[in-house]
């Protein structure tokens, strides 16, 4: 099966590696080569990357004329900067000759240049997802969604969300048995589901540190265990609790309620990982006050229990017991 991605300039070396390594593993789950995958760009010589990595492409674009399977563009630090009027006639004439389309981060902007997203759902990097619908407003842009599948386009968020989107497509190719073989050899989630927030707690942290907030936010993670509802939190801050949750979900972006929960699952996540502790134990230490309650969190916002979530990501615990102490 022949996937091409196509590398604009400044591209997220990132994304260019977790994709290849999500197909190089399905294949060696085959014992052959089922995915054929080459790397195009726009002359063919070596390509330096946003973090100042250098690859070498397999190929310059023009050689890439009949349809490939699968098309995808990478994104690029940033927007990417137009690679040409060609590049961009040579994106709308092969996608509609793949299978499938689509886009990993900010290289949701190539395709729409192309006149690839009318009327679809897309997904992009939560940064630009306003510039993105900005420029192309016949698109369907969710800055929130980790990938969307609308049809033949598959996009995603930004850079690690391309192994995401790469374990769907080898899913749906292969069987779930292959996708979670890929997933464990990567040591990451087989898959997350595609509508779970790209937003994390400490982007909301880092977001708001100059904020009136910041004491806010630093209470609820030093203290899960303790009463975080919009009152409380709202008497911490020294504000109503209407003017509260307006000015917190318009300064971190979402409700009160879901960042403390949030919040609960990161310090959830720790302790699993770090330590032996009882499953109850750690539901009481970070705030979910039950095993069921926590459960019920981690399938809604990470697609896995917290047994699984354990199972997986579990350290020996030595390099943790220190620091749980300082959790409730």
């Amino acid at each position: 099966m022949r996937v091409v991605i196509f590398a604009p300039s400044n591209v997220h070396s990132l994304e260019l590696a977790g994709l290849m390594d999500v197909f190089a593993e399905a294949n060696a789950r085959l014992s052959e080569a089922f995915y054929e995958v080459k790397i195009v760009s726009l002359e063919d010589r070596p390509i330096l990357c946003g973090s100042g990595m250098r690859i070498l492409p397999d190929s310059d674009y023009l050689t890439c004329q009949n349809g490939p399977d699968t098309l995808l563009v990478a994104g690029s630090v940033g927007v990417p900067n137009s690679p040409g009027r060609e590049v961009i006639d040579w994106l709308s004439k092969l996608a509609p000759q793949t299978r499938r389309h689509g886009s990993v981060c900010t290289g949701a902007f190539l395709l729409g240049d192309a006149g690839l997203l009318r009327g679809r759902q897309v997904a992009t990097h939560w940064q630009f997802a306003p510039l993105l619908a900005e420029r192309f407003p016949d698109a369907k842009v969710d800055g929130d969604r980790v990938f969307i599948r609308d049809g033949t386009l598959v996009t995603s968020a930004g850079s690690s969300a391309a192994i995401d989107l790469g374990l769907s497509l080898v899913e749906e190719d292969l069987g779930r048995d292959v996708a979670l073989y890929v997933a464990r050899r990567l040591v990451v989630f087989l898959k997350r589901p595609g509508d779970q927030s790209q937003f994390s707690v400490q982007l909301a942290a880092q977001a708001v540190e100059r904020s009136r907030l910041y004491n806010v936010l630093k209470y609820i993670l030093n203290h899960p265990a303790e009463d975080l509802s919009v009152n409380a939190l709202a008497n911490i801050a020294a504000m109503s609790v209407r003017n509260f949750t307006r000015v917190f979900t318009q300064e971190v972006g979402i409700a009160p309620s879901e960042y403390v929960d949030l919040t609960r699952i990161d310090v959830a996540r720790f302790l699993l990982e770090g330590s032996r502790l009882p499953i109850d134990s750690i539901a009481a230490k970070s705030g979910f006050g039950s095993a069921r309650a926590m459960r019920r969190a981690f399938l809604t916002y990470i697609g896995s229990t917290p047994s699984e979530y354990r199972e997986r990501f579990q350290t020996s615990g030595d390099g943790a017991k220190a620091s749980l102490s300082e959790i409730g």
